[in-house]
């Protein structure tokens, strides 16, 4: 059962090689993290796609187009969230929607946004 278990971590690690382990699906990452004998930590899905809409968001041009180099799942809960365009396509970029871009900005700024000292304690999340 063992063998069988590398096999199938070595077969999965192959496949997503050429692409690198963060261009692969979320659950073949947790596969492989499995199959290594890693600990598997659970995470909040809408938390990932928050900090993806950031990172669209702050490395977009002005008119919100940005590459799409993150996890394909992610992308499309995005597209159906109404905040990018189709990532289903031929095109190593998308577009943010108004909304998207609004938003991926709102949580760029909580999330990235360099505070000076009297803003970090006065802060309601310390």
């Amino acid at each position: 059962m063992e063998l069988l278990a590398d096999i199938a971590w070595l077969s999965a690690l192959l496949r997503w090689k050429s692409v690198g382990i963060m261009e692969c699906p979320l659950q073949t990452r947790r596969y492989l993290s499995n199959m290594s004998g890693a600990t598997i930590m659970e995470y909040d899905e809408k938390l990932i796609e928050d900090a993806v809409l950031a990172l669209l968001a702050t490395f977009s041009s002005d008119n919100g187009n940005a590459w799409k180099g993150f996890d394909f799942e992610t992308m499309n809960q995005l597209h159906e969230h109404g905040f990018i365009s189709n990532p289903v396509n031929k095109n190593k970029s998308i577009w943010l929607t108004a909304e998207g871009l609004e938003r991926g900005r709102q949580i760029a700024d909580r999330l990235f946004g360099v505070r000076t000292q009297g803003e970090h304690a006065s802060s309601p999340d310390t």
